[in-house]
């Protein structure tokens, strides 16, 4: 689920002690785990990514937390489920991602929030792959931020990363993967970053603006393709403007 008013990293520290408050005073103090996946985790571990859209957890106690989430977005003007678990049905979701997650904070005694390890954040952005969301741009995001901390993934990482969570690189597409290959690689990840990002942004615009002229013309299973086009007519309209 998407909102229009974006999550930062400071905003959701406070939404989560909230969260952790209601859920505290519903459940009588019964503690509880919530791992956050995807642009949350991202997040939470990175200063690369400013904001967020979407707030993906994997939590216990359904009915209470949900309940919890339902009652902070009341009372703060955010939506329903503002947090939620529809990322479950994408194919970057896997029941292992609870294997692979770090520590974060603890908000109210009670409500333990965790986060995916670096590769395999990785790993799940090479599996969802779109060109239009941040996925590719926070693989770059990511590689660059953990090389100058000192601490930089290498293939055999995340190698072991995508084995773990998806047995294998099969459903991982080959633009991805040597989208990794050329990270890897690269001695510049940070323009790299910003080149990945510049593409996302065009992506989507114009994927929005297609949709306007062309309704229901781009599906999931052509999108990468129409994409291909749209920026290969972008390539041509930026030679014949310099």
């Amino acid at each position: 689920m998407s909102i229009d008013v974006p999550f930062t990293k400071e905003n959701l520290e406070y939404y989560l002690k909230e969260l952790a408050k209601e859920y505290k005073k519903r459940s009588g103090n019964f503690p509880a785990e919530m791992i956050l996946v995807g642009g949350a985790s991202v997040l939470i571990n990175y200063q690369f990514r400013m904001a967020s859209y979407d707030i993906d957890a994997l939590y216990a106690s359904k009915s209470i937390m949900k309940d919890a989430i339902n009652a902070v977005g009341d009372k703060l003007g955010l939506p329903s489920g503002w947090v939620n678990d529809e990322f479950k049905k994408t194919a970057s979701y896997t029941p292992k991602l609870i294997e692979y997650s770090n520590y974060y904070k603890t908000f109210s005694n009670c409500l333990q929030i965790r986060t995916i390890r670096a590769e395999y954040l990785v790993a799940m952005k090479l599996m969802s792959g779109r060109k239009y969301k941040k996925d590719l741009s926070d693989i770059a995001g990511i590689l660059y931020e953990q090389e100058r901390a000192g601490n930089p993934l290498n293939f055999e990482m995340i190698d072991k990363a995508v084995y773990n969570l998806y047995g294998g690189w099969e459903n991982i597409s080959k633009d991805a993967q040597e989208l990794l290959h050329k990270l890897l690689e690269s001695d510049d990840l940070e323009k790299l970053f910003i080149e990945l990002s510049e593409d996302e942004v065009y992506a989507k615009e114009a994927l929005v603006e297609m949709e306007k002229k062309y309704p229901n013309v781009v599906k999931k299973d052509n999108v990468d393709d129409v994409i291909l086009e749209l920026m290969k007519k972008k390539k041509r309209t930026d030679r014949e403007e310099r």
